[in-house]
């Protein structure tokens, strides 16, 4: 452990040898192709289905009547938010379609192609209904109702309130405020989501290959909504090209294939094209934000308010809802700073548009931008350097009991620690003669800075009181096997993150193996036990853990063998290089011999009961609903006052999370994230119509950042090993997104300040960068 082992499939998977989804064939295969909703919001009049049927190749076309006989409709619904009532969902649309791109009509055929030929002889006659595209017409009172199941377009409405801060805004020095846009955006995965499911008839079985991050959690939902045993299905995660939360939910048509598999009891796949994908994926991110800050005068923070207005879309993501992006949004603000004072909202509505789901951190980036800009203008208003401010206003998080004024927990953190890396890793004070100097010329720089917290390992007491069945234990089954090899069944899930490499090191760093000698075995339900997958930052935090310990357990018992045929203590005996050494350092025997003689000649070991030699251990923290990581980030970036462009030039993230088990897996992480985090502030954006008809729904239209407009991101660590758990690692997946946008937001308006122009809306395109300034007091310019 701690060493930079490559991630150990990425030779195989750069050499185009993956097997994902979409690269597995059965015989009889067939494929779906689905007709969608050409309105955001429609009345589906009637059906026509005979054209399509009559074509040669097509199987079945099937409606929601249909796929209502094998599927149950679903609807979200949390237990302590019984306010936010989704409406019930089908497969495919049943009477009424709410948003462009709902499938409506599924069509069968033995290829592709003849299904999306066949699609197009589907004749359907609409009556459009009004459109709710936006969410200040969600949110008006005389508002048309998203779907007609509906009472009311609001899902969500809550609000606390920490100490007491009207006083404080009362008596504040300065008091800064600052309304906040956040277009909403999609993951855009390498790999689209696909699902291959098969349905034997003969002994009542569904197995479905899934692009997903949690196989577990889809078994539960498919058989719960198929009507079968859960001993009766079977989910397996092959080789996932990327996921960032987008696949982590039920989706309607992967539901539909599911049960075209078992209504036709035939192999059904369905993969989702590039164009489809904007229109289909969830979506995440739409908010309003206004935010206020109460500060004194030697630059204490006093007090802060929020209040968002987050965008849901057509439905509530199933099983988890879309609460999460404005409940973190809130509730996440200010967690890294001393703060007594606080007064937060979040409304969330439903909107003629895709469901808003999970994207990477989940609401984390909106509440980091929030606060740093706040804080920024602050420190503006008070002539006080932007990093001396959050200097002084670090929370003071040594213990593991400390909360922010949103009731985050905040336990054992560095950030004073990560400030002071951060800003020699940077060389801040030469960056800001040169950024004076430059500015003399007529080049505008700017340097912005974005401390965060980063919630990781997330435990049972998020979604247990919600009564949402997403597990969130991890479980890892280590077995010897006769030749000395170790198998490591992992109920964790790896999309890319290195996950399996991370878990190999643990356990042959902890049984004293070469990592040559453990295999990781993950994604399939069969095979592996049961657990939460991959999300939240919890990989190696929790499923490492459970490596940790069950190779300990292992190891015990590999030990109590050896010291039965040496005729020693097993407490003087060590392992290394698969080697069992006596108490003097003399080599004894293999771990292959004690495995050869436990398995084939078990009678000769001197011992009452021979120990297991396969382990299972599970963990999920109880203590605390998670565990905080921390760190602070930095941008460098320069605006063209001319043109409204913004190049990044810089790039820097000092993260703490805690012991680091692969430096070269959690930078690349960090890395990755920071590129999420650029892209959400400068390109990322679905553009809607003010008819609810989505614009960009191309990657020649929705921007991407590519390789030429990242800057070098130069990474480094505090190590600050968390005591929830014996391994010390905390989770790292979101921690680069959580705080990059905000680093740019912070940055791109400090180059601005000249001319007293602040940006408002993300992204921050050419055009909006010229609107700003051409808004600007022409005093200031």
């Amino acid at each position: 452990m701690g060493a930079p082992v490559p991630r150990r499939e990425a030779s195989r998977l750069v050499a185009g040898k993956g097997r994902y989804t979409d690269d597995i064939d059965v015989a009889g295969l067939l494929h779906v192709a689905f007709v969608r909703s050409p309105y955001p919001h429609a009345r589906i009049d009637t059906i026509d289905v005979e054209d399509a049927k009559a074509m040669q190749g097509v199987v079945a076309v099937l409606t929601a009547d249909d796929l209502a006989a094998v599927c149950a409709p679903w609807q979200t619904r949390l237990a302590l938010l019984p306010s936010h009532v989704s409406p019930p969902q089908m497969p495919l649309a049943q009477g009424e379609a709410c948003w462009q791109g709902e499938a409506v009509v599924a069509i069968v055929a033995g290829s592709r192609a003849l299904a999306e030929d066949a699609a197009e002889r589907v004749d359907i006659t609409w009556s459009e209904l009004p459109v709710v595209p936006d969410l200040e017409t969600a949110a008006a009172p005389d508002a048309p109702m998203v779907n007609g199941a509906m009472t009311s377009n609001l899902g969500l409405d809550h609000n606390f309130v920490a100490g007491d801060p009207d006083g404080a805004f009362r008596d504040a020095a300065v008091v800064v405020e600052h309304d906040f846009a956040f277009d909403r955006q999609t993951g855009v995965t390498l790999e689209p989501r696909v699902i291959l499911a098969e349905f034997d008839p003969r002994v009542g079985e569904l197995t479905v290959h899934h692009s997903h991050q949690v196989p577990h959690q889809m078994r539960d939902v498919f058989a719960a909504q198929l009507k079968l045993p859960l001993s009766k299905v079977r989910v397996v995660t092959p080789d996932v090209g990327g996921a960032f939360g987008l696949k982590l939910a039920a989706y309607p048509d992967e539901m539909a294939v599911a049960a075209i598999a078992v209504l036709l009891g035939k192999p059904v796949k369905y993969c989702v094209d590039r164009l489809e994908a904007f229109i289909s994926d969830n979506h995440a991110r739409e908010a309003k934000v206004r935010g206020r800050l109460a500060v004194a005068g030697d630059g204490t923070l006093l007090a802060m308010e929020v209040s968002v207005v987050s965008g849901f879309g057509a439905y509530s993501a199933y099983p988890r809802g879309s609460v999460g992006e404005g409940l973190q949004a809130v509730h996440m603000s200010a967690a890294p700073y001393r703060l007594a004072n606080f007064r937060g909202r979040v409304r969330g509505y439903f909107q003629n548009k895709p469901p808003s789901g999970v994207l990477r951190a989940v609401g984390q980036p909106i509440a980091t931008t929030v606060t740093e800009q706040l804080l920024d203008l602050a420190a503006r208003k008070l002539d006080l350097d932007p990093a001396e401010i959050r200097r002084r206003n670090y929370a003071d998080a040594a213990t593991v009991t400390s909360r922010s004024a949103g009731g985050i927990v905040l336990s054992e953190l560095s950030l004073e620690r990560c400030h002071e890396r951060l800003l020699a890793l940077m060389d801040y004070e030469t960056l800001r003669r040169e950024q004076t100097s430059l500015r003399k010329r007529g080049i505008h720089r700017g340097i912005g800075f974005a401390a965060f917290i980063e919630q990781t390992a997330v435990g049972p007491s998020l979604y247990g009181p919600q009564n949402v069945r997403a597990s969130a234990q991890e479980t890892c089954r280590l077995t010897l096997e006769a030749d000395g090899g170790v198998r490591c069944a992992t109920s964790i899930t790896d999309q890319g993150q290195g996950t399996r490499t991370a878990l190999a090191q643990i356990v042959a760093d902890e049984l004293g193996v070469g990592i040559e000698t453990v295999d990781i075995a993950t994604g399939d339900t069969q095979s592996t036990p049961f657990g939460g997958g991959a999300w939240a930052s919890r990989g190696t935090a929790l499923g490492g853990e459970a490596a940790l310990r069950a190779a300990r357990r292992l190891k015990d018992s590999v030990l109590a063998i050896a010291g039965s045929l040496l005729q020693t203590d097993a407490g003087a005996l060590t392992v290394r290089n698969g080697t069992i050494y006596s108490a003097a350092g003399l080599a004894q025997m293999t771990i292959a011999d004690i495995a050869a003689a436990a398995c084939f000649s078990a009678h000769t070991v001197p011992l009452t009961e021979l120990p297991p030699l396969e382990i299972t251990e599970s963990f999920a923290p109880r203590e605390v609903p998670y565990v905080a990581a921390n760190g602070i980030q930095a941008a460098h970036v320069e605006v063209d006052p001319e043109l409204g462009t913004i190049r990044v030039l810089d790039f820097w993230v000092v993260d703490d999370c805690g012991r680091v088990i692969n430096p070269l897996l959690v930078d690349e992480q960090i890395r990755g994230g920071v590129v999420q985090g650029i892209g959400a502030a400068l390109y990322e954006q679905c553009i809607y119509s003010a008819d609810g008809q989505l614009e960009n729904g191309s990657l020649a239209d929705y921007l991407v950042p590519m390789a030429g407009e990242m800057p070098d991101i130069h990474v480094a660590h505090m190590e600050t090993p968390t005591s929830a758990t014996t391994l010390g690692a905390r989770g790292v997946g979101e921690a680069g997104t959580v705080g990059g946008a905000a680093a740019i937001w912070t940055a791109v308006n400090d180059a601005l300040s000249p001319f007293g122009a602040v940006m408002t809306a993300q992204p921050f395109t050419p055009e909006r960068v010229l609107d700003r300034l051409e808004a600007a007091e022409p005093a200031a310019r």
